[in-house]
């Protein structure tokens, strides 16, 4: 295949941590800057985007341009053949860090972050929990050592962010040029 005619892909991964917005707004920059995503949200996950941002399953999926149930382990994603630029999981709970850590590829969004790190491709964790626990650090330094990269979304205030918006905004465009996607670019598009 020419590595000039494949399209340029992401995998989002959302988990039932706080922060689905985060998410949501990566399935929505990337079709902004037209990326193909692909999506694998996790009953827990989808419970969640619910909760937090009163979207259902379908309206989620709607954002992506291709929606994996995670139970399909043989989904394109979750195949080494299946080029990608990298997959983020926004957020990632401890649980999936911890599977994710430990090679359990037990549903397919643990199974595609595993195929991502044995492929040497950017897999960005965004994991959300406070204070961290021995385990979690624990988990978060074999996944840095195994190629991973631990991005909890912490704002940055030296912008001066007028809204939430502002501050999501940032993180998503951070994520994105740490992924290859996109330079980080936030003033571009704060009212989005």
């Amino acid at each position: 295949m020419n590595p000039a005619s494949t399209p340029r892909r992401l995998i989002i991964g959302i988990t039932g941590a706080s922060g689905a917005v985060y998410g949501v707004r990566l399935l929505e920059r990337a079709r902004a800057l037209g990326v193909q995503t692909h999506l694998v949200a996790t009953p827990a996950g989808i419970l969640n985007v619910h909760h937090e941002l009163g979207l259902d399953r379908s309206t989620l999926e709607a954002l992506a341009d291709q929606a994996h149930a995670p139970g399909d382990i043989g989904a394109c994603i979750a195949s080494g053949s299946f080029s990608t630029d990298a997959m983020v999981v926004a957020p990632c709970s401890m649980k999936t860090l911890a599977a994710v850590a430990h090679g359990l590829g037990d549903n397919l969004l643990t199974r595609a972050a595993d195929v991502t790190l044995k492929e040497r491709r950017r897999l960005i964790l965004m994991v959300r929990e406070t204070p961290f626990n021995l385990a979690h650090l624990r988990n978060m330094t074999a996944v840095t050592e195994m190629g991973g990269i631990i991005f909890p979304p912490l704002p940055a205030f030296y912008h001066r962010p007028q809204s939430i918006d502002e501050l999501v905004n940032d993180t998503v465009e951070r994520v994105l040029s740490t992924a290859g996607i996109a330079s980080a670019q936030p003033q571009e598009w704060r009212g989005l």
